[in-house]
């Protein structure tokens, strides 16, 4: 059997078995693309590890691609259609695992002034489009890609409230949002009604010029350039550049902060800031509260409180 063969074969089990198995195909493709549209017998051991090490240092991005290529060979091996498999047998050691970037208050107000710059005639609507979606990030918590996914049926600005469908673990939760972003986002409605595009419920929430959804590639570019304008880099020794999807970090630390100097019992609401996210538990919600300067203060200032009243009553 053909190499390309086995692999629709493979996507099309995967997703009849209810997966929704997205960003798995693309790196198939790729292994295709770079070994050959030959038989699945003929991959060789050195071809399958020049595919899976790419070209610099070792990132996450290597086991990502072998754990994706396993289950394609023991797919493959179940089957009868190879008899071994052409991975490698040592796999190195991940790298450290990425350190999100915290955003400062003056950072985002200076990302968001930076999206004046992509004012144009022949887009009017690129600087609020891009803007809306910055707020829309930071003020929710949003996954990048379930922002791109809103329909115009899914924000009722009259109820506050956006509803995010189909979500990274196939559910739909419904995300409250605050006076000040259900405001812009009933004025860029409103804006992008003027638009020459389809205004019915399940057309694209935020748009290009020609009324297209705005894709991830094309988000994750300009970003880079508002950051850059911006001046926004990273002062340790991570090589990682600050990223769109540290706007969710920064939400949800931010948040936290916040919930230390109103006093609020932390513990309790972590399970809600859990659900609002769309995280299967607060185990995964505590991934994402990094220990910033601001919030070891805040919980400094909480224990010192604490511990303070309770010598009071020894």
């Amino acid at each position: 059997m053909k190499l390309s063969e086995l692999v629709t074969e493979y996507v099309s089990f995967k997703q009849s078995i209810g997966m929704r198995y997205r960003s798995e195909p693309a790196i198939l493709r790729s292994f295709c693309k770079a070994i050959g549209d030959i038989e699945i017998e003929e991959v060789t051991p050195a071809s399958a590890a020049a595919f899976i090490a790419g070209a610099g240092p070792i990132t996450t991005f290597w086991h990502r691609k072998y754990e994706v290529l396993r289950g394609f060979y023991h797919f493959a091996l179940t089957r009868g259609y190879v008899e071994a498999s052409p991975l490698p047998k040592t796999v190195p050691k991940r790298p450290e695992t990425l350190k999100p970037y915290i955003y400062s208050t003056e950072e985002l107000h200076r990302l968001l002034s930076a999206t004046d710059s992509l004012q144009s005639p022949i887009s009017p609507l690129q600087a609020i489009t891009f803007r809306t979606i910055l707020l829309t990030l930071y003020g929710t918590g949003l996954r990048i890609s379930e922002a791109l996914s809103l329909t115009i049926a899914d924000v009722n600005v009259s109820d506050s409230l956006i509803t995010v469908r189909n979500t990274k673990f196939y559910k739909t939760r419904l995300v409250p949002i605050g006076p000040h972003l259900t405001e812009y986002l009933d004025s860029y409605l409103k804006k992008r009604r003027l638009l020459p595009c389809q205004l019915k419920d399940d057309s694209a929430f935020f748009v290009t010029r020609t009324g297209h959804a705005l894709s991830y590639d094309r988000m994750r570019k300009t970003f880079r350039l508002l950051r850059n304008l911006s001046g926004i880099t990273r002062r340790d020794s991570t090589r990682y550049s600050p990223r769109i999807h540290d706007l969710r970090h920064t939400f949800t630390v931010h948040r936290l902060e916040a919930w230390y100097r109103e006093g609020a019992d932390v513990q309790l609401l972590l399970p809600r800031l859990s659900t609002y996210l769309g995280h299967k538990d607060v185990a995964e919600t505590q991934c994402y509260l990094s220990m910033t300067p601001d919030l070891l203060r805040e919980a400094n200032l909480r224990f010192e409180h604490y511990a303070l009243s309770e010598v009071n009553h020894v």
